[in-house]
C-alpha cells in the first residue's frame, strides 16, 4: 500500500479560503508540518488544490 507524506513548506495564510480550509483538512497547521495521507483519489484531489503550498513523497509499506 502507498501512501504520501505531505509538507507544507508555503503559508497558508492570504490565501484563498477554500485552499485554507484544504491544508486544515489535511491536518497541516504551520510550515514544515507534515502528514501522512492514504493514496487514493480524494487525496489526489485535494492536493491539487495546494500543489503550490506543498511538497509531496510517496511511501512504500
Amino acid at each position: 500500500m502507498t501512501e504520501l507524506k505531505v509538507t507544507l513548506i508555503r503559508s497558508a495564510a492570504h490565501r484563498l479560503p477554500n485552499q485554507q480550509k484544504v491544508v486544515k483538512a489535511l491536518g497541516l497547521g504551520r510550515i514544515n508540518s507534515t502528514a501522512t495521507l492514504p493514496d487514493n483519489a480524494a487525496t489526489r484531489g485535494a492536493l491539487l488544490k495546494i500543489a503550490h503550498l506543498i511538497s509531496v513523497e510517496e511511501i512504500n509499506k
